[in-house]
This record gives C-alpha cells, sequence and structure tokens, in this order.
C-alpha cells in the first residue's frame, strides 16, 4: 500500500534526470564525430557505429533472454533506424561533407521540436498553449547560441536539402518511434533500428568512400566513445523518454543541444563561448522547461 504514493514522486525527478542525462550524452558526440571524420570517411564511420552497435543491443537481447518481436514489429523498428538513424545522421554528415557548417546543422536540426509539433498536430496529437510557448522560447535560444556563428556561413542547395532530410529523418523517427515502435524491448528495438541503419548506409560507404578509415589509435578510440557513449547510452535514454512521454515533450530536449554543445566546446576544444551565446543557453532552458512541464490537472 505504501509503494502507490511513491510512484508519482518518482517520476517527477526520474524523467528530467533521464531528459538532462540524455542531452549531456548526445553533446558529447559533436566533438567526438569531428575526430572521427578527420580519420575516415563520414558514411563509413556511421557505417561502423550503427554496426557496432546492433551487435552490442544484440548481444545483450540475447544474454536478458528476451522476446523478439514479430515481424510487423520489427519491420517498424527497422523503418525508425531508417529515420532516426540513417536519415538523420546520414543527413547531417552528408550535408558537412557538401560544406555546410557545423553551425547552420545545428540551427535545422534544433528546428525538430517545432517540425515534430507540426507534424503531431496532424497526427491528432493535443499540444497545448504551454507547450507551444515553450516551442518557441526554446528557439529562440537556440538563436542566441548559434546565430552570432551562423554570420558569414555558407551552404549550397545540395547541403540544405541534406541537412533538410535530416531533420525529417528525426522528426519522422521520434513520432513513428513514439507511435509504432515503443511497445517492444529495448534492447531488441535498438537492435534492429541500428542494424536497417547500417544497411542503409553500407553502399554509401562502400561506393563513394571505399569503407575509407585509417585504423590509427584515434580513431578506434574516438569510434569506441560514439558507439558506447552515444548509441548506446543515447539511445536506450531516447527509447526511454519516447515511451514515456509525449513526442513534443521529448522533443523540445533538443533545444538544449546546441547551448550545451557550445559549452562543451569551450571546455573541451577551447572555443569562445560569447554572452549572447550564455545568455541563449538559458533562454532554451527555460523553453525546455515549459514544453516539458506537465501542467497540474483541473480541479
Amino acid at each position: 500500500m505504501n509503494a502507490v504514493p511513491t510512484t508519482p514522486s518518482r517520476a517527477r525527478w526520474l524523467g528530467p534526470v533521464m531528459g538532462l542525462s540524455f542531452v549531456l550524452i548526445w553533446c558529447t558526440g559533436y566533438p567526438t564525430a569531428k575526430i572521427v571524420v578527420g580519420h575516415s570517411g563520414p558514411f563509413t564511420a556511421l557505417c561502423l557505429r550503427f554496426a557496432c552497435a546492433a551487435v552490442i543491443f544484440g548481444v545483450l537481447a540475447l544474454i536478458a533472454k528476451v522476446r523478439w518481436p514479430g515481424h510487423r514489429a520489427a519491420a517498424h523498428s527497422a523503418v525508425v533506424g531508417l529515420l532516426q538513424l540513417a536519415l538523420q545522421f546520414g543527413g547531417v554528415y552528408g550535408a558537412m561533407r557538401l560544406g555546410a557548417s557545423a553551425s547552420l546543422s545545428a540551427l535545422v536540426i534544433g528546428a525538430m521540436p517545432l517540425a515534430v509539433s507540426g507534424f503531431s498536430l496532424l497526427l491528432g496529437e493535443r499540444i497545448g498553449k504551454q507547450q507551444w510557448l515553450g516551442l518557441l522560447v526554446g528557439f529562440t535560444g537556440v538563436w542566441l547560441v548559434i546565430g552570432e556563428s551562423l554570420v558569414g556561413a555558407r551552404a549550397d542547395v545540395w547541403s540544405i536539402g541534406a541537412l533538410l532530410l535530416g531533420l525529417l529523418g528525426i522528426s519522422c523517427g521520434t513520432l513513428y518511434q513514439k507511435r509504432y515502435g515503443s511497445a517492444i524491448d529495448l534492447r531488441a528495438g535498438l537492435a534492429i533500428q541500428n542494424t536497417a541503419a547500417s544497411l542503409a548506409l553500407l553502399p554509401l560507404a562502400w561506393g563513394l568512400e571505399g569503407l575509407h578509415a585509417d585504423g590509427s589509435q584515434t580513431f578506434w578510440l574516438s569510434t569506441a566513445w560514439i558507439v558506447l557513449v552515444n548509441s548506446v547510452g543515447g539511445f536506450a535514454l531516447l527509447f526511454l523518454l519516447i515511451r514515456n512521454g509525449a513526442a513534443t515533450q521529448v522533443a523540445a530536449l533538443f533545444y538544449l543541444v546546441p547551448a550545451v554543445g557550445a559549452i562543451m566546446g569551450h571546455f573541451v576544444l577551447g572555443e569562445v563561448l560569447t554572452r549572447l551565446e550564455i545568455l541563449g543557453f538559458f533562454v532554451a532552458a527555460f523553453g525546455v522547461y515549459l514544453g516539458t512541464r506537465t501542467p497540474p490537472p483541473a480541479r
């Protein structure tokens, strides 16, 4: 009897902790990815990343003797992998290869919460005024964080198109995961998703790059970080967040990514952190608070 009242209290702090952990883990992927693609082709790095993650999640599923999904559920997970992994990261990495700046890439992907909200409305998910306000405030924070670095940024129509494909992938993948891919076991689902993404990118890695990687210690160490921390830890948290929250609330967390990424760049890479970027961090954080806060039930 005493265990029942503690459940809402636990959920109240567990969600924010998981969300913050996800943002911190996700942001470590940006500086690490810079190192990886300096030692290999971008699609080769992604193909290897997803293949290794698929093996890890597959082994975990076998050890735990989880029940693997049927054909229909497995197909749903594969679609999530194609959208949320292959199309998102393939679009972003491809755009950078075509000359898009990191700041422009962050801005386009930073619009994901608004894109998810728009698609959610079409799919019938109710979005309150507070959530809309949080989305708009959060996007304003993103602009403040990376706006200065966008001055002089150049990108052609092809790189912009690739970024928009990445935005479409992560937005649709988040919604598809919430609607069709959250019921199966996390380990089995992520094994299928990463397998589908790796197979989808293999022709690009082989045909465009010849599976190029220099095999240096730096390459393998940075790849290990991306696989173990970002793919395994980050996407496991994202899977749980999507399963337990509304798509719009989960998407709002991405507003923190450019801001936290700028702070990590300052302390890890020595990049200058301006006052405007610091202001943008707090604005984005407030937007996430508004967008993810559940209004109290009416009495």
